[in-house]
């Protein structure tokens, strides 16, 4: 009898469970009956990390084992290039931007390159042995004009094609899993452990800590159109500013899906759309800001994690949108 009791009594546990965690997560999406994605081939095993457009055909790629291809057509295909860099080392060119002709590239060990012919010639710069971290984000800001952050969280800024650097962060210490840059200026940082947050605004010199929105450690963040914050989170989970300017103000977590892996990106295409991109080919969308989920078809049928999403507006009327994946795999936006 009392084993009866007890067994009975897990079922209703298990029961109510399901019941509470039915409300938020659903374990099974619809595939869409469309996909705005075309897989795009690659002559290369490395992982794209980043991108950035001169203008509406030209546009350069850059990723680990010294990655950089060229597209001029738009990003249909890519041909690749070569960096005057030392043979003996193996660079991990982890960021890239351009403002017109003029472009950026940062890239681990302590790498900096600046263009100012659309990438045809690219000068190495050299940094000082004392920089805090690595370089991890570079962003054009005009003309001769960039700021580079580290895996250290320091932010330095030039105004001189990169001959000199000036510090914009006082104290600058500890390590980054990810960092992302605001179009204004706003910059957001999540710990090597995932553990808390830190903002960064114009004019400020210290960042600002933040807890994290839940127990489970956050993988990646970064800044919705509206300027607002988003989170992911282990767990598979997507959190979203709820109040304006309130940075430790987050609206529920969404569970689109739980399939065993994390989500890793995530961004909002030129429609509205939100994208979450993650392990093993997970690729999901939300045309109805987060209610409702469907899977991409062309993402799910990638045999590789999917990094990062990037959408790029700058180019008047013609918008750009990329999946970087493990190992060579890369989807273009079609619309």
């Amino acid at each position: 009898m009392k084993r009866l009791l007890l067994n009975c009594l897990n079922f209703c546990l298990i029961a109510f469970i399901g019941f509470g965690l039915s409300s938020c997560v659903t374990t099974r999406l619809p595939i869409a009956s469309t996909s705005p994605w075309e897989e795009v081939v690659l002559s290369t095993n490395a992982n794209p990390l980043d991108l950035s457009f001169v203008d509406s055909s030209k546009g350069f790629l850059v990723g680990t084992n010294r990655l950089i291809l060229e597209t001029n057509d738009g990003g249909e295909t890519w041909d690749e290039r070569r960096l005057d860099l030392p043979e003996g080392e193996n660079f991990r060119l982890i960021s890239i931007d351009f403002r017109g002709d003029e472009g950026w590239i940062a890239g681990q060990p302590g790498l900096v390159m600046h263009t100012n012919d659309a990438g045809k010639n690219w000068t190495r710069l050299l940094l000082g042995t004392q920089l805090p971290g690595d370089p991890f984000l570079i962003a054009s800001t005009g003309s001769n004009s960039a700021e580079l952050a580290t895996t250290a969280g320091a932010v330095y800024s030039t105004t001189d094609a990169g001959a000199n650097w000036e510090a914009k962060v006082n104290d600058a210490e500890g390590g980054v899993r990810d960092l992302r840059r605001a179009a204004n200026g706003n910059y957001v940082s999540v710990s090597s452990l995932g553990n808390f947050f830190q903002t960064l605004e114009p004019g400020k010199t210290a960042w600002s800590p933040h807890q994290r929105a839940s127990s489970k450690r956050v993988q990646s963040m970064g800044f919705q159109p509206n300027g607002e914050l988003w989170m992911l989170s282990q767990g598979a989970e997507i959190r979203l500013n709820d109040q304006p300017g309130e940075v430790e103000s987050w609206e529920k977590p969404i569970i689109p899906i739980i399939n065993g892996y994390n989500y890793l990106d995530l961004a909002w295409d030129p429609s509205g759309g939100i994208w979450a991109a993650g392990g093993n080919g997970t690729l999901l969308v939300s045309n109805d800001d987060g209610e409702s989920w469907e899977v991409d078809k062309v993402g799910d049928d990638q045999p590789t994690n999917l990094l990062r999403v990037i959408f790029d507006n700058r180019i008047e009327n013609q918008p750009k949108g990329f999946v970087l994946g493990e190992r060579g795999h890369l989807l273009r936006w079609v619309g």
